[in-house]
Parts: C-alpha cells; structure tokens; sequence
C-alpha cells in the first residue's frame, strides 16, 4: 500500500509537524507560502486533487469548491489553529470528512497577548512611543495619562481557556471585579471568581472589555455602533479573538470622538490591514499584526498536533481535538 499524502496549504508550517508526518511513513506537500498574494487561491485549486489529508493553516476559506477540486480520496483536514470560521462545517459533514484543529497549546501565548494589548492600550504606549520618535517628549504630571487596573472592573467577553488564561494573568493586578458574558455557564467561572452577567450589564460596568469569543453569525459585528455606546468613557476594549467581531467604522467613530478610552487589538479586518486604513492613524488604537500564538513553543506544539489530527484520522481513530 503506497503512502497517505498530505498537503499543507501554507509554506511557514513548522518543521515539527513534519517531523510527525514523516515518522509515520506519511508524504507531504508544502504548498508555497503566498498566502496574500491576489493569485494564491487560484494556483492552490490547480494543486489539490490526490491527497488524503491537507493541513488548512490559512486564512481563507475551505468551500465545498475546494472539497471537490481535493477529489473523493481526501480523508481528513486539521487547522492548525483553535478558530475553525473559515471552513464551511456542514458541507464537511455532509461528506464525512473529519475535522481537527489545536486548541488549548495557545492559551497562554494569546492571553499574554491580551494583557500585553491591555496595558498598552490603558497606558498610551502607541502616544508616548510616537512623541519620543517625534523628539516631542514632555514633562508635567498632566502628561500622558492612562487608566489604572487596580480596583477595575474587566468584562470577558467569551470564558473559555484563553478567556480563563486572561483572568488568571489579570488576578495579579489587584483587579476589583471580574464580569464574563457567555451562551452558557462555565463551571470554571467560581473557581475564579468571575461573575457571568449580560452583554449589556458587562459592557455597561467594565473598565476593561476583554473579546475571546469564537466569530460566529452570532457574534460578527457583537461590539457596533449600539453596543459601544453602552461602553463606560474609560473604557478600553482588547479584541484576541476575531476582527469581526468588531464593526470597525464605528469603532473609529468611537475612538475619535473618544467615547471609549483606547482599543488594543491583536485582530482586525480585513488582514493584512491597509496601511492607510484610518484607525491606525488614532494615538488611542494600539495595533499589531495578529501575534496571539506567534511563539516558537506554541506554533510548534500545534503543528504537532495538527499532524497528529491527521493520522489519528487515518488510522480511524478519534482525531487529538475533533471540532465534531
């Protein structure tokens, strides 16, 4: 019996994963790494047919187009990520193809993103950073002046591991309250001592707003024009989670008329964002370029086990972490 052959659709993955693959007798193709390259999608539908499994990490998205350009023979897809919005799920369940991703090994490299975002957003480092560049470094006690998270309120939008990573790094910080909003309750929740309130409740008392929830019909555009005018005028929101979330012209409005404090976000969209998209010309939106699992530890351990999503498949096992 000849090799299963698996495609990767993205040529940075980690040599980890690789590593895997090969020591089960199992061939792979790296595809190139031109992931936002106008033709990138278009070249990959000419490279797909005959593989049995393929590793999504990619930003876009997994159609039944792409399913039947892979052909019959395809057996299993893993992300390799924790975020499964760009796969069409009903259309792999329908064809019985199973499908893996890696949560869990990102919790704690996004969660230290959060807080980094958080206190970076709360105390003006994009303004003091741009005035010293600038030579226009001040002094006075009214210069540059951020808010405190000692004796705040933060509001986590989404309880699940990185949203509980988040809580735990924040307990150091002398936080007064912490608030989380859900579909469900999280048994967690006590253990930490945070409170699950409604959307309006929490968005109302925090000082920070904390998005670590999934991107779903649901929650696209959660955080608009209505809901940051619950938003307290001190308030800093921090999006980990998904660009989408967030409608982004009228978080523009609201962060140039200052009706919320400050934004850290980690995720935008579109991304890459436009170098003259008009929210990173704002001193109070701190902005970086979707770092939250980018460490040599973290992306190693979910290639690992997106290739172990793979061949348990293959094997007709239960992938590492099924997504259903």
């Amino acid at each position: 019996m000849s090799p299963k052959r698996v495609l990767i659709v993205n040529g940075s993955y980690p040599v980890a994963g690789l590593d895997i693959f090969k020591k089960n007798n199992v061939e792979t193709e790296v595809f190139p790494h031109m992931d936002y390259e106008q033709d990138f999608m278009e070249v990959l539908k000419q490279n797909l047919n005959g593989y049995d499994g393929l590793i999504w990490n990619t930003k876009h998205r997994l159609t039944a187009e792409i399913l039947d350009l892979a052909g019959p023979q395809l057996k299993a897809i893993s992300a390799m990520a924790s975020g499964i919005d760009n796969f069409d799920l009903d259309e792999l369940k329908k064809r019985g193809i199973p499908l893996g991703n890696t949560p869990n090994v990102l919790n704690n490299a996004v969660a230290d993103i959060g807080v980094g975002l958080l206190i970076s957003a709360a105390r003006k480092f994009k303004e003091g950073v741009s005035m010293i560049e600038r030579n226009e470094w001040k002094f006075g006690v009214q210069w540059i002046l951020g808010q405190d998270i000692a004796g705040s309120t933060v509001g986590v939008i989404g309880l699940g591991g990185i949203g509980q990573a988040v809580v735990r790094r924040l307990k150091g910080f002398d936080v007064s309250r912490f608030l989380y909003c859900g579909r469900s309750d999280k048994p967690e929740a006590k253990l930490l001592g945070v409170e699950r309130v409604p959307l309006q409740e929490l968005l109302e008392e925090s000082d920070f707003v904390v998005l670590v929830c999934p991107l779903t019909n649901e929650t696209r555009h959660l955080i608009n024009a209505d809901t940051l005018k619950m938003m307290k005028k001190n308030a800093v929101l921090v999006n980990i989670a998904r660009g989408e979330i967030i409608d982004h012209v009228a978080l523009y409005e609201a962060l140039k008329n200052e009706q919320i404090f400050a934004a850290g976000l980690d995720v935008v969209s579109p991304e890459p964002i436009p170098a003259d998209h008009p929210l990173l010309a704002l001193p109070n939106c701190y902005l970086i370029p979707h770092l939250g699992s980018a460490t040599i530890e973290t992306r190693n351990k979910m290639a690992v086990n997106a290739a172990k999503n793979i061949i348990l498949a293959f094997e007709g096992k239960s992938m590492l972490y099924p997504t259903y």
